[in-house]
């Protein structure tokens, strides 16, 4: 039995995926400390049970996921209007170095993904699929670029990168502590204690502040132009870069059409971009897009890339992990901030920047305030490195990909 569900069931379904991940996650606190996101966890479950019903000849799922695009462009669109070079130039030095040595990261562990690949005859898209695609993009750029990969012939792509992604959050919080940790004690640069505090009251500060800020009605109705204008705008990047004869992403235009919307208000001061409400609504778009991404996975494509997966996932956590302690910590200025930096790195460097905030958070609660770090790692792990591993990955599917 087949169960056709046009495009607005499909969304219907996915909000329920969606409200049963959330429900899940309040429950199970491991969850929450990894960072796990509620549309995984909830796609996860609908994953395994379409995969029981389909193993046992009972029922299989046919859904219009022509929303799904809709969602994932709206939030990288969202994305791109966080790309503010006004920022990144206030940052100084060291916010254009950190970036380097990100984009540096990217590049190996694609180079990684492709090589172990190809040591395993499988196409290199499927090791792109293990690469910075989910590690540094996480699930949103896994669930953009993998169907582009399935296209030129990757089967299974979208089922590895979505369970790569999964592990990434995991994985990035559980090393980022212990190398941070060895990094401070061995290098003898603890903080003094009277700081130990200052994290989790920053934190109170923040959201108390979240929480009394008023959100005003007309200004969803003006972010919402603004994000469906950033999209207009770049369906005509899109085609332009489409005759290059290149292969992108459906939402590249988008997002950089975002990002010269805001660079345009920042240096102009002519119009305002409505940032609180624009970042409200990339969070509802990431949420439904996650949970119908999820639910499309087709986990039985996993059984016989099972062995090459794993071995290509470990080595992902051993390169992070050697990057951090050995690159990330020594080019950053092998200072404390430097080891915060390094925990921090292996968390958006395999999962995603909330990973990162919660293995700095833990540090400093133990060890101390570390003021540029909490500076730095934010601006570049949520603002920049996903224009930068787009183009990344963009380069290597043009080259393997053909």
């Amino acid at each position: 039995m087949v169960l056709k569900l046009d495009m607005v069931q499909a969304a219907a379904l996915a909000v329920i995926v969606l409200f049963i991940g959330q429900k899940i996650k309040n429950k199970l606190e491991f969850l929450d400390k990894y960072c796990i996101p509620a549309p995984v966890i909830g796609g996860l479950i609908f994953a395994i049970l379409s995969l029981a019903l389909k193993q046992g000849n009972i029922l299989t799922f046919d859904m219009d996921i022509t929303l799904q695009k809709l969602f994932m462009t709206a939030f990288f669109t969202t994305i791109g209007f966080t790309a503010s070079f006004k920022l990144l130039k206030k940052g100084g030095k060291q916010v254009f170095i950190f970036l380097g040595i990100s984009i540096t990261l990217v590049i190996l562990q694609d180079i990684t993904g492709v090589t172990l690949a190809k040591l395993f005859g499988l196409n290199p898209l499927i090791g792109l699929s293990t690469a910075s695609v989910p590690m540094v993009g996480g699930h949103g750029t896994a669930g953009a670029f993998a169907p582009l990969f399935e296209k030129a012939g990757a089967v299974g792509a979208t089922t590895v990168a979505m369970a790569s992604a999964t592990y990434g959050l995991i994985m990035g919080s559980m090393i980022g502590g212990p190398i941070g940790k060895r990094l401070i004690e061995k290098n003898n640069l603890l903080c003094p204690l009277k700081t130990i505090n200052y994290t989790a009251d920053a934190e109170v500060a923040v959201t108390k502040q979240k929480t009394e800020k008023h959100l005003i009605p007309d200004n969803f109705m003006n972010a919402t132009a603004q994000i469906l204008v950033a999209m207009g705008m770049g369906t005509i990047l899109s085609f332009l870069l489409e005759k290059t004869g290149m292969t992108f992403p459906p939402y590249l235009g988008a997002m950089f059409a975002a990002a010269i919307l805001r660079n345009m208000s920042d240096s102009t001061g002519k119009f305002k971009i409505y940032a609180d409400e624009i970042d409200i609504m990339g969070n509802v778009s990431l949420s439904l897009f996650l949970s119908m991404a999820l639910m499309g996975l087709k986990l039985w494509q996993l059984a016989d890339l099972a062995l090459p997966l794993i071995v290509m996932l470990l080595a992902q956590t051993v390169l992070m992990g050697t990057f951090a302690y050995f690159i990330t910590f020594n080019v950053m200025g092998k200072d404390y901030d430097a080891a915060v930096m390094a925990a921090g790195n292996c968390g958006f460097g395999m999962g995603a920047t909330p990973n990162a905030m919660a293995n700095m958070e833990a540090m400093t609660k133990k060890y101390g305030i570390a003021e540029k770090a909490f500076f730095i790692v934010p601006l570049v792990g949520s603002l920049f490195i996903d224009f930068c591993n787009a183009g990344v990955i963009t380069a290597f599917m043009n080259v393997f990909g053909k």
